[in-house]
């Protein structure tokens, strides 16, 4: 029993495109009513709830008739464009069926390290979670640009980290498409293990991170692993589990052990 889970009150939530979407690129619409309830009934429990949501290049890429995502700049800037208008209304819709109260923040990675943009954009959030709101979180995709450098996060894992620290978050739940950290990439090689919880974050830890990102989404276990590091760093603990049936949330916050845990202290 994960018993120092169990007091969680502040949670970041991020979701890959990988959670968000059908193997073909088309939007999981069940999956998204899912998490929409479960969040909100989180909420309704008393837990302050923040979700870094992945998926809008990926909505955008389909809505484009793309088969997949585009490589050139400016079609991806188009393609964030496009699909986070989509995302945010899929969201509007599936949570609005609850009663929740949800916002769009999207940042940029000047906004956490710019003093006053930090402190502006920490005001905000505290000020949604006071009033039961639901933030749901992106990258500005098209702001944010590899070719502005030190301006882009350039994953939704390490953007949550990040967010985690800004509010001073007790958990950070990063929900993929695999059950969390193995021995070995189990894709490849049957034999490999879960591991169920990591003390500290080693270079052998590190080492372990294989990418295994899909064709619609971006990153692997090393950006995740990489998340968990700046997470422990400001005591919040992490879970890497799978994002195939969101009540796996009720499960973690209950202590249960799936996926890793990579523990804060």
């Amino acid at each position: 029993m994960r018993n120092q889970l169990l007091e969680s009150q502040r949670i970041i939530v991020k979701i890959g495109t990988s959670s968000l979407t059908h193997s073909n690129g088309q939007t999981n619409l069940n999956k998204m009513e899912k998490l929409a309830r479960v969040l909100t009934d989180l909420n309704h429990q008393g837990k302050e709830i923040i979700l870094v949501s992945s998926g809008a290049i990926g909505v955008g890429t389909r809505r484009m008739g793309l088969s997949e995502r585009p490589q050139e700049l400016e079609m991806k800037q188009a393609a964030a464009a496009i699909g986070q208008a989509i995302l945010m209304q899929i969201y509007e819709k599936f949570f609005g069926e609850y009663n929740q109260v949800i916002a769009q923040v999207l940042l940029t990675k000047d906004v956490i390290e710019d003093p006053i943009k930090n402190q502006n954009a920490q005001n905000t959030l505290f000020a949604l979670l006071k009033l039961g709101v639901i933030p749901i979180i992106n990258e500005n995709d098209c702001i944010s640009t590899a070719q502005i450098e030190g301006y882009r996060f350039g994953d939704n894992d390490t953007l949550s980290a990040m967010v985690a620290e800004l509010v001073d978050a007790d958990l950070l739940i990063l929900l993929t498409d695999i059950d969390g950290l193995y021995t070995d990439n189990p894709k490849d090689n049957p034999e490999a293990t879960l591991i169920s919880q990591v003390d500290e974050i080693t270079p052998e830890v590190e080492g372990l991170g294989k990418d295994t990102g899909s064709q619609f989404g971006t990153g692997g276990m090393t950006t995740k692993i990489t998340a968990a590091k700046i997470a422990k760093a400001n005591n919040t603990h992490t879970i890497v589990a799978l994002g195939d049936d969101i009540n796996v949330l009720y499960n973690i916050l209950e202590g249960q052990e799936v996926g890793t845990w990579f523990k804060a202290r």
